[in-house]
């Protein structure tokens, strides 16, 4: 696709070059700085200044003078010009032959500069070997041999310094460094002059087309190949570039990157060597030269001379992003990278990544656009501004100057189409959350969070409550009204909690519950607003809302104080006391707190206990009173009162009683007497009153855990004592006695039992009881035996150890060393350590308080 690269500008006009000369034509020209050196078909050299100005609206235009012309003083054209500023110089090709000429005056150096003659062609290496400054190669095409000179020009004198021959006669050459890049008769080649090495490159034919081979950069080439292609190749034979495609009749070609520029019969086409797409034709008949210099080029034909003035890059790319060719805009900048300083160059990236991520915005692409946003680093600002109404009011953002795109807003951009708007703000919702989890706000995070946050609202997203559950910096002043407007109350609550503000967020949801305000957000609002309140480290807050949660549910109100951290409790920031003094008008919620207290914290205070066994109790008198008792809440009440008064022991035992009265809780009254150690009453009371002997049994259980075998032995005898008693129900009575010691034989002393038992009991019904007994007294009797059997053994063992160690003699003496210290003994006491070695009494002793397990040597024994 086309793009304006060059500007064809006249330099030189065919009055000022030839005036009425109709026969005189441009052969060659050179340029150096604003030098202009032109060569033509009668043997002239006319040296021309150049002048570029640049008008107001950009437009290049050359004047020029002419300083002066020069004939050579032969009869041939002047084939070819060389500049050589360093030396001052000029080298000209004219009738095959090299001579050097004076840049100022034009006159050929002849004191001890010899002219090198039978030349074909010469090119000079702009990548010298050599490291002298004042020194020029120049490679030459031997007329009448198949060979190819390197000489060395110097101010005053010119020296062959390597001949190569070549495998074909060569006709045009380029020199870089040692490589040689020649167009033989057939092919191109690349030949290293220093080590002879030659690389094949591709045929051609040179009868049909005029070769062309041109160094465009280090050790890199172009040639024209055949099918009407530029080919590139590097001195290692191989192409690191794809060809470009010019015409067949290409005379002559130049680079100025990124372009390569080539002439023929009627055309100028200018190719990208990025793309190798065709950027520019320029139509220019009669061409017959095509140069570059120096970053210009410049091109003749056979009367005068143009110049290809270039269009700064900056103004080709931006032509092609407004032409919205997105893709070329970015080769052409990654290509000219190595061209521009690099700080200016990111910068100036930078622009063109957000313009072409803008373009492609503007064409719905959002993957891509998204992209060159981030790799140009957007302000993501420049992108929340096209959506009216979206950054906060106090918000100090400007667009960038120039404007990184055309677009007023997004309904300029959507025309209306209401489809694409919707499109437009789902991507900035995704591209808003990719920036805010990375490091792309930082500095606009306010900015950013506000407008996430009025599209979540605008678009009913589920990740609205998200964003305000999370660490945000959503504004207040104007994330509150935008919620307001589409009734996001639930979320309003959220955003009044982070910004510390606990009371509005709880008058928010409270006319939620209460039907003041409609958002279906949470169905479980209330239960939410509980948990929040149970939570919530205000506590002016939780009491200006507790009832409010209390009258309207009892039993969820409540988790308001049984759900507080633990920490808040030890900090002594709500005070249990306070609670329940508190909820004394609600009973169902202090019954709740209660035994939150005792039965899930157990706390041990007295006075806790005593108040939740004494609402028990009124429960379960008040349920007793009714007509008729509900038989199931009466069952469950007592159930709650009867395990309270078994596992608690710090509630008021006799206020219970006393509370009681006469009621027939007979159970629970037999619980409060074991409290008091009134067993024989208790029993009496489970046995006599209740007739339950299982009850009677589960109580000798029950008041007997964890106080020993001698306590419970003794409960069990009350018990048996209460169905022995004369006067009872014999049979009854006697059958419940019997089936006691068969079930708890264990807990019974037998011979106890066999003195009180009535003589004229059947042993047969005693048969279990007996049998266990017996068992287990000669269970004990013989664990005993073993147990001693096991001592006397250990006994008997430690004393084998003993006499083993005592047996022999100890010699000490003072030749003999202490094996803990080393040193010798001064003194006859020592003790033997096991296995008979000696040591001084107070090593022993050390060893033995430094030893961890403070294990002493087992008995240690003083030898003289």
């Amino acid at each position: 696709m086309s793009v304006k690269a060059f500007e064809l500008v006249p330099a030189v006009g065919r009055e000022l070059l030839m005036g009425d000369k109709a026969l005189v034509n441009i052969e060659c020209i050179e340029c150096c700085g604003k030098h202009l050196y032109v060569g033509t078909n009668d043997c002239f050299i006319y040296h021309f200044i150049l002048e570029e100005s640049t008008s107001t609206k950009g437009k290049v235009t050359y004047s020029s003078q002419k300083l002066l012309h020069k004939h050579l003083g032969l009869k041939k054209p002047v084939s070819e010009l060389r500049a050589v500023s360093a030396l001052e110089r000029l080298i000209v090709l004219c009738d095959s032959t090299v001579l050097v000429v004076d840049m100022a005056n034009l006159e050929p150096v002849t004191s001890g500069v010899a002219r090198i003659k039978g030349v074909l062609a010469f090119c000079v290496n702009e990548n010298p070997v050599n490291g002298d400054p004042f020194c020029v190669e120049i490679g030459i095409i031997s007329a009448k041999r198949r060979t190819v000179q390197i000489y060395l020009v110097y101010e005053d004198r010119v020296q062959m310094a390597k001949e190569v021959s070549t495998p074909e006669q060569p006709c045009a050459i380029s020199l870089d460094g040692y490589f040689l890049c020649l167009a033989l008769s057939t092919q191109y080649i690349i030949l290293n002059y220093s080590t002879g090495a030659s690389q094949d490159l591709f045929p051609y034919d040179s009868q049909e087309k005029k070769p062309i081979v041109k160094r465009i950069g280090r050790e890199e080439f172009l040639l024209a190949a055949p099918g009407g292609l530029g080919m590139f190749a590097t001195a290692e034979g191989i192409s690191q570039r794809a060809p470009v495609s010019w015409s067949e009749s290409v005379i002559a070609a130049a680079v100025c990157f990124p372009y390569v520029v080539a002439l023929d019969q009627g055309f100028i086409t200018v190719h990208s060597m990025l793309d190798q797409q065709l950027k520019q034709t320029l139509s220019f008949r009669d061409g017959i030269i095509l140069q570059d210099f120096e970053g210009k080029v410049a091109l003749t034909s056979t009367k005068a001379v143009y110049m290809l003035v270039p269009l700064p890059l900056e103004k080709q790319i931006q032509d092609l992003l407004a032409g919205r060719r997105v893709e070329e805009a970015l080769v052409l900048t990654e290509g000219a990278r190595s061209n521009i300083p690099k700080e200016k160059f990111q910068v100036m990236h930078r622009r063109i990544l957000q313009q072409a991520g803008f373009i492609l915005f503007g064409q719905l692409q959002f993957s891509e656009a998204k992209e060159h946003f981030r790799r140009g680093q957007l302000d993501v600002r420049e992108l929340i501004s096209l959506y009216p109404l979206l950054l906060p009011a106090g918000s100090s953002f400007t667009r960038s100057h120039p404007p990184l795109h055309d677009f007023a807003d997004l309904n300029h951009l959507a025309q209306g189409d209401q489809g694409k708007v919707q499109c437009c703000k789902r991507f900035l919702i995704s591209y808003l959350r990719e920036v805010r989890s990375s490091d792309g706000s930082n500095g606009w995070r306010q900015d950013v969070d506000t407008a996430l946050l009025k599209l979540y609202a605008e678009a009913n997203h589920e990740s609205l409550l998200d964003l305000l559950a999370s660490d945000n910096a959503c504004l207040l002043p104007d994330s509150a009204p935008w919620l307001e407007k589409h009734c996001k109350y639930f979320a309003l609550g959220l955003l009044y909690h982070y910004n510390g503000q606990d009371d509005a967020a709880l008058q928010v949801w409270v006319r939620i519950v209460d039907g003041e305000l409609q958002d279906s957000t949470r169905s479980d609002l209330y239960e939410y607003i509980v948990d929040f309140l149970s939570f919530c480290p205000n506590l002016a807050v939780v009491w200006k809302y507790a009832d409010w949660a209390l009258n309207r549910s009892t039993k969820v109100g409540v988790q308001i104080f049984t759900r507080r951290p633990v920490e808040e409790e030890q900090l002594g920031k709500m005070n249990p006391d306070d609670v329940v003094k508190y909820l004394q008008k609600y009973s169902q919620a202090l019954v709740l707190y209660l035994e939150h207290l005792v039965l899930e914290k157990r706390v041990q205070k007295e006075r806790f206990h005593t108040q939740l066994a004494t609402l028990y109790l009124d429960r379960v008198l008040s349920l007793l009173a009714a007509s008729p008792p509900p038989v199931e809440e009466v069952t469950e009440a007592r159930r709650r009162l009867q395990l309270l008064l078994r596992e608690s022991s710090l509630y008021r035992v006799q206020c219970l009683l006393d509370k009681m009265g006469e009621a027939e809780l007979l159970q629970e009254r037999a619980t409060l007497h074991g409290k008091l150690e009134e067993h024989k009453e208790a029993l009496h009371i489970l046995v006599r009153r209740l007739k339950d002997a299982s009850a009677a049994e589960g109580y000798c259980v029950w008041a007997s855990a964890s106080r020993g075998s001698a306590y419970r032995q003794r409960l069990f005898h009350l018990l048996l004592g209460l169905y022995l008693e004369p006067g009872s129900a014999g049979d009854v009575q006697a059958v419940l006695a019997v089936d006691l010691l068969n079930r708890h034989a264990d807990a019974f002393d037998a011979v106890a039992v066999l003195q009180v038992l009535p003589e004229g009991w059947s042993l047969q019904l005693l048969r279990p009881f007996l049998s266990r007994a017996l068992r287990e007294t000669m269970h004990g009797r013989r664990t005993a035996q073993l147990a001693l059997g096991l001592a006397r053994s250990e006994n008997l063992l430690l004393h084998h150890d003993r006499l083993k160690y005592q047996g022999g003699p100890i010699f000490v003496s003072e030749k003999k060393g202490c094996h803990l210290c080393h040193n010798t003994f001064s003194e006859p006491d020592c003790v033997c350590l096991p296995g008979g070695v000696a040591v001084h009494t107070h090593c022993a002793a050390q060893r033995a308080r430094d030893s961890p397990s403070k294990r002493h040597c087992a008995n240690p024994s003083s030898h003289t």
